[in-house]
């Protein structure tokens, strides 16, 4: 199988994962800057192109095992792009629904200012960089880093849950508000999850283990 066979694939999931960062960084900036425009953008126009971006991949990963039959390394490789397609597809479903959750948001007074979430969204935007880097430049460690800060994730989701636990045992007024921030920060750990899938899965392709369920040594 020619190299540039597997560089091509391997520059088209550069790209998708390039427009997902894009979308959620795009999601929590609407709702931080409470700008319906950029989130309806996301909406009826970033979602399409992310569906199109895994339609074209999917097709292009099964032609290349039709065509060439690959074995042992370079299988792996593209069933991992495989993999990584159907997440950030998936992924790109998040962000539209942290879009959805940011328009009731912002047409409503806000509780106060966003914190959290945009630190958040920053730490899970990071990991999806590195594990593509991870991904190119075949560095398992850095993809068993990435699997690492899954739990940092977790943290920050449950602090938020606590604080809004608060905000709204005081205020009941507001339960409606804090449903919806509470979904976001779902959604951004949902995101940091799956991102971790396409680590572990990274190791795989480059070492042959499984590490499943953060059994990472």
């Amino acid at each position: 199988m020619q190299p540039e066979k597997l560089n091509e694939l391997k520059g088209e999931i550069i790209q998708f994962s390039a427009h997902i960062e894009r979308m959620i960084d795009k999601s929590v900036k609407g709702l931080v800057s409470r700008n319906e425009e950029l989130l309806l953008e996301l909406i009826d126009h970033d979602e399409p192109k992310a569906n199109q971006f895994e339609l074209d991949i999917d097709e292009d990963c099964t032609n290349l095992i039709a065509q060439f039959q690959p074995m042992a390394r370079e299988l792996r490789t593209i069933l991992v792009v495989y993999d990584m397609n159907a997440a950030l597809e998936r992924m790109g479903d998040h962000a539209v629904n942290i879009s959805k959750n940011a328009l009731e948001l912002i047409r409503v007074p806000p509780i106060k200012p966003f914190i959290d979430i945009p630190n958040m969204s920053e730490l899970v935007r990071g990991m999806l960089s590195d594990v593509l880097d991870a991904f190119i430049n075949e560095d398992p460690q850095l993809a068993i880093e990435v699997c690492r800060r899954d739990s940092v994730i977790d943290d920050l989701r449950n602090q938020i849950l606590r604080e809004l636990i608060t905000y709204m045992t005081e205020h009941p007024a507001i339960i409606s508000s804090c449903i919806n921030i509470l979904r976001i920060a779902e959604n951004l750990e949902r995101i940091a999850d799956l991102t971790t899938n396409i680590a572990e899965d990274t190791i795989f392709m480059l070492q042959g283990r499984v590490i499943k369920h953060h059994n990472i040594g």
